[in-house]
């Protein structure tokens, strides 16, 4: 539940992001304000070097913006110390990548654990075993990630991220490494933690992926240049071959 005064779980105001590049300066995201309401699912797409992956590491405190704000469950973030955005990571923000980054000595249950016990919070055995219970893991917990399939070793991963029932859920990629029924699968579990009142944000390439969120966002050299809403994955398609055949206008909000 939001906090009391609080609209959106995750706000990016004016958020703008620069690096260099040799002698040149690069924009990765230009001046992006977007808000992302509490139990809602919104995919991120768009052309490789759109700036999709920079949005989700400057929400998440991974990078720091150039420029703008970041705001998290009302909380201005933006300056925070490293410790505090640690910290923020170990609560109320919670990363899934698509590579999994599962510790490959551990059991799922230890991966699991992993986060609580960095953040020196109380591991209770009871709540990791059921929330990998939660994503079909219940007859795993001493698996290590080699004796897992793609699919497992992600529902893992998910487990691992929502371990300190964090209000936000940062995806990148979560589908791109697995085969078409093991994403199916992590497209079920993400929508119910979304119907469950948690946040996510995924960065997908996938239509059929993004379709299953509430909306998308489409992104093009670091700018939100696109959104639908309750989307379709050929509408989806639809609005991705429009923006490769006609970049900076790539139609009308739906």
């Amino acid at each position: 539940m939001p906090p009391p005064g609080v609209s959106w779980a995750l706000e990016l105001r004016s958020v703008t992001r620069s690096y260099r590049s040799g002698d040149t300066a690069v924009i990765a995201l230009d001046a992006v304000s977007v808000a992302f309401a509490y139990g809602s699912w919104t995919a991120v797409m768009g052309p490789s070097g759109s700036g999709k992956s920079t949005l989700l590491n400057c929400a998440g405190g991974l990078e720091r913006p150039t420029a703008g704000r970041v705001v998290v469950a009302g909380r201005d973030i933006t300056d925070d110390s490293e410790a505090q955005l640690t910290r923020l990571r170990h609560s109320t923000i919670g990363f899934v990548f698509q590579h999994f980054n599962l510790i490959g000595s551990l059991t799922a249950e230890q991966n699991v654990a992993m986060p609580l016990r960095l953040a020196g919070r109380g591991v209770s055995k009871a709540h990791i075993r059921q929330i990998l219970r939660d994503v079909g893991l219940g007859e795993r917990l001493d698996h290590r990630p080699r004796e897992l399939s793609g699919g497992q070793q992600q529902r893992v991963a998910i487990a691992r991220a929502m371990a300190c029932r964090p209000e936000v859920l940062l995806a990148d990629e979560p589908t791109g490494a697995l085969d078409s029924h093991a994403a199916k699968s992590i497209l079920a579990m993400l929508r119910s933690i979304a119907d469950s009142g948690q946040t996510i944000v995924m960065v997908t390439h996938d239509p059929l992926a993004a379709a299953s969120a509430d909306a998308v966002l489409f992104l093009s050299d670091g700018s939100i240049v696109d959104q639908l809403a309750g989307p379709s994955p050929r509408e989806v398609a639809d609005r991705l071959a429009r923006m490769q055949e006609s970049p900076v206008h790539a139609g009308s909000s739906a």
